[in-house]
């Protein structure tokens, strides 16, 4: 389900198809991820600006932001919570690009579809803005364009790193360098050193890495028995010898 939040003295229209409230603004200063996103980075007047723009979305567990092949009329920002975002090949097989947190953009670098789909792996919060206005407001403030420049460059690397992950990195070094990268991508909810959070489900997991679901319990059981984690619950896993790890995702062992 997305639920889309009003400003209370606003009029609330009827709901519409797949239980979405629409609103119209967000409160942009009581946003607790705004350091963490683009707006950090604009004064108060393109602030306000912003605000009058955005939509609030609120999505459950599950719950679809856009489906790969739909019209992108928007682009998004994440305020709380984790995405999946992910392509389906001919063969129904998923392959999951990225996951996604409180201060990460969506749909900057798209035409004139979704080509990707992203759904909600928990409660998540997210401002959803329509391209022309928000391109109009980039326009025109400088710190905005270059948050949303730097934002690109580092999406380029981190598809470099995915290609290097997926094609020369064994399934050991692989699980490795997703454990040691996933905290530093969730700086809203920061952890105890060597604590990972883990809002996705194993099989996620494994069609991120490009691996068989099977094949991802092997590897966490040997790192539990070689002592390199231990896993308390399915959502937290605790790296033990994180230089040991290391090595391991630099194919040094």
């Amino acid at each position: 389900m997305v639920v889309v939040t009003k400003p209370l003295l606003a009029p609330r229209p009827p709901p519409l198809p797949g239980c979405v409230d629409r609103t119209k603004t967000s409160d942009c200063d009581s946003c607790g991820a705004r350091a963490l996103t683009v707006c950090g980075v604009v004064n108060d007047r393109d602030l306000r600006r912003l605000g009058d723009l955005a939509e609030v979305l609120i999505l459950k567990t599950g719950a679809v932001l856009v489906r790969e092949g739909d019209a992108a009329p928007y682009v998004f920002n994440l305020t709380s919570g984790s995405l999946r975002v992910y392509k389906l090949l001919p063969d129904g097989r998923r392959q999951i690009t990225g996951f996604l947190f409180a201060g990460d953009f969506l749909g900057l670098a798209i035409g004139e579809s979704y080509v990707f789909s992203a759904e909600a792996m928990e409660p998540s919060t997210v401002c959803r803005f329509r391209k022309g206005p928000f391109r109009a407001l980039v326009d025109v403030s400088a710190p905005l364009e270059h948050m949303l420049l730097h934002r690109t460059s580092h999406e380029l690397a981190a598809a470099q790193n995915q290609m290097l992950l997926l094609g020369r990195k064994t399934a050991m070094e692989r699980m490795a360098s997703f454990l040691l990268d996933l905290p530093g991508h969730d700086p809203a909810r920061p952890t105890a050193p060597g604590h990972v959070r883990l809002p996705m489900k194993r099989g996620e997991v494994a069609d991120y890495l490009g691996l068989t679901i099977e094949t991802v319990s092997r590897v966490l059981t040997r790192m539990k028995r070689e002592g390199l984690i231990l896993t308390p619950s399915p959502s937290e896993l605790v790296v033990m010898r994180p230089e040991r790890l290391r090595q391991h995702a630099l194919g040094e062992v």
